[in-house]
């Protein structure tokens, strides 16, 4: 059987992967929209209401529109935008998490895409919650770096200008007032009481990203050295597909020197990395922005959805 396949919004840069990754599927039919009736109601209803799947690549107003769109009962929606990720009536599309968000994106008609970089920060801090390793009320603290591609059209142009402004050139701080769009998902899927010091930069090059938590041992509710806290990811994550914790050397510290932000760009992989010491100790989560990020966290719900290995068509 062939599902059909709509992506409302299909011109930005979530939207474009999406139609990528889904094209040369044999087991999908894509509906297409004709340019001129992109941002026609009606012509969007009638193909929302057509399609066995509707993925929405909108900004969040248009995305919560486009759902009020859709009368048919058989519909499922795969929202990448803002808009559903904290909605009651919305599964949480990060099944790596529990087997309890895997089961809701299975049974769900209404799956809300995680953001890039909450992506990264509850693969770090829902296992520390969860394990009860990490207080709720720990005061996080996460920086975070990232591919240019994550700002959206606008910005890809300005960086891919041959004439642009110098400042570009160097990582830049945003997110100043701390009222970044990623926060109430951060802090209700971590399950911690208050939201985090989130210090994100934007970089000068295409895709892929890092995440950083720091944990000072004396804060934790257990006292936890750096293998202690490998142990924990290394069992959460020990049945995944597409999340993998770096490994330690016999001394408890990292192989890698490096942790470079565009190592998995291209794919829908993710990696954790634990090191420090005994004292403080830091956690990375390293992935794809565009892939384990967005496009690619989309494809693998509706993989899941459709009853199918998750890793169809996704590397």
């Amino acid at each position: 059987m062939a599902y059909t396949i709509f992506i409302d919004g299909k011109e930005g840069t979530t939207g474009l992967q999406l139609f990528e990754r889904l094209a040369c599927r044999s087991d999908v039919t894509l509906l297409h929209i004709a340019e001129d009736k992109r941002k026609d109601t009606a012509t969007r209803r009638a193909l929302i209401n057509e399609s066995d799947i509707t993925f929405l690549c909108l900004p969040d107003e248009a995305a919560r529109e486009s759902v009020s769109l859709c009368t048919n009962d058989n519909t499922r929606i795969i929202d990448a935008s803002t808009a559903h990720r904290t909605a009651a009536a919305w599964a949480y599309g990060f099944p790596e998490l529990s087997p309890m968000f895997r089961t809701n994106i299975a049974c769900s008609k209404r799956v809300a895409v995680p953001g890039c970089y909450a992506s990264g920060f509850n693969a770090i801090c829902y296992p520390l919650v969860a394990s009860l390793v990490m207080p709720r009320d720990y005061p996080v603290v996460c920086s975070a770096v990232s591919g240019y591609s994550g700002a959206g059209k606008k910005a890809i142009a300005q960086y891919e200008s041959i004439v642009h402004d110098s400042a570009l050139d160097a990582p830049r701080l945003y997110a100043l007032t701390q009222q970044h769009k990623h926060l109430p998902e951060m802090q209700k899927v971590s399950g911690l009481d208050f939201p985090p010091i989130f210090t994100p930069y934007i970089c000068n090059y295409f895709s892929g990203m890092t995440v950083t938590i720091p944990l000072h041992v004396r804060l934790l509710a257990k006292k936890m050295s750096v293998r202690n806290i490998h142990e924990v990811f290394a069992t959460h994550y020990s049945s995944c597909n597409f999340i993998t914790v770096a490994p330690l050397t016999d001394d408890d510290t990292l192989y890698e020197q490096f942790i470079t932000a565009n190592t998995l760009s291209g794919t829908n992989n993710m990696r954790l990395f634990v090191y420090g010491n005994n004292e403080r100790i830091l956690v990375t989560a390293q992935f794809d922005n565009l892939g384990k990020g967005a496009s690619g966290a989309a494809v693998q719900c509706m993989n899941i959805m459709m009853g199918i290995d998750e890793r169809t068509e996704l590397t």
